[in-house]
């Protein structure tokens, strides 16, 4: 699978990487409904086979359970060929399993611990903040700074706990607080046909400064991977966060669909799936470094890693836009 090199990092990552927010299971305030652990692992082992060569998870992700098995798979694969390992600090739960947040320079130094020893590594390639704010912290709560928070990762880094540090879901203004502390090596915006305001003004500012982007919810949550209906939408158990997510719900659910449609026709040209078209897309965008692409058995990633050569021409753009 292609690489390329991530911001100012000597990682060279796949252009597509593992995204791993779904295997966390439906138990939590974003879950997916239920999910087997072992499907996870054989479709970690088999995403490493395809040549996927980094996984993307979070502390909070299944409230610790994503990292578990993260670490389940990794110990099935030889050390030499294991992925890299992204996670992510900043949101951080109680007992009740109540998600808040913190940017505070003790709380992230007590996640990043946690991590490791979730995920049963000694060095975390890619720590991320997940959040810059959270709107459902307690009352009273003090969340710290930005400033805080990132100075936290820096000395991170600068200890060989983690590799590189980046940050996920910020906005231009948070990259420059941010990078005027330390540099940002990575930027996780949210970037589908669906959803394209990291355009304006995100995009610009990582070109500029050298910073990578990896992008999440290409296929924008499954919505479209081309095997999404109203009926399947229907049938979603009552603990998947996606029935009630804004692109599930009308008049975006109607525009999703059309565009799938012609995801479809694009995708036959190619022998291509619409999600991998949708994926595809994204990749075109010179900011974009790679982008994280979910699955929960293996047979899905036969409809994911083939975006990873498809090339777009100016008529199939045109056909998505149409």
């Amino acid at each position: 699978m292609r690489t390329r090199r991530l911001g100012h990092s000597d990682l060279d990552i796949s252009v597509i990487g593992f995204g791993a927010w779904a295997i966390g299971g439906g138990d939590w305030l974003f879950g997916w409904g239920p999910q087997d652990d072992a499907d996870s692992v054989a479709t970690i082992r088999q995403a490493v086979d395809l040549g996927i060569n980094w996984i993307d998870t979070a502390a909070v992700y299944g409230l610790g359970h994503s990292e578990q098995v993260v670490a389940r798979a990794l110990a099935e694969i030889p050390v030499g060929q294991r992925p890299y390992v992204f996670t992510k600090s900043s949101l951080v739960w109680d007992q009740d399993r109540q998600v808040s947040h913190s940017l505070r320079a003790d709380s992230i130094r007590r996640e990043v611990e946690g991590s490791l020893l979730r995920l049963g590594v000694d060095v975390i390639d890619l720590y991320q903040i997940h959040w810059p704010r959270w709107g459902s912290s307690p009352a009273g709560w003090d969340p710290g700074s930005i400033d805080e928070g990132w100075q936290a990762m820096a000395d991170l880094q600068k200890t060989g706990k983690v590799r590189y540090v980046g940050v996920s879901n910020f906005t231009r203004d948070d990259l420059a607080r941010a990078n005027a502390v330390a540099p940002v090596t990575s930027l996780q915006p949210p970037y589908s046909l669906l959803r394209r305001e990291a355009e304006a003004d995100l995009f610009p500012w990582c070109l500029e400064h050298g910073t990578g982007v990896i992008v999440y919810s290409p296929m924008q949550s499954g919505l479209l991977t081309g095997t999404m209906s109203r009926e399947r939408l229907a049938a979603l158990p009552g603990n998947d966060w996606r029935r009630k997510g804004k692109f599930f719900q009308e008049p975006h659910l109607t525009h999703a669909l059309a565009l799938v449609e012609r995801l479809e026709v694009v995708g036959a040209r190619h022998g291509r799936s619409p999600g991998e078209v949708a994926i595809a897309w994204t990749l075109r965008h010179p900011a974009v470094t790679a982008a994280i692409v979910g699955a929960r058995r293996a047979d899905q990633l036969h409809g994911i890693v083939g975006a990873a050569d498809l090339e777009l021409g100016d008529d199939d753009v045109l056909t998505i836009a149409d």
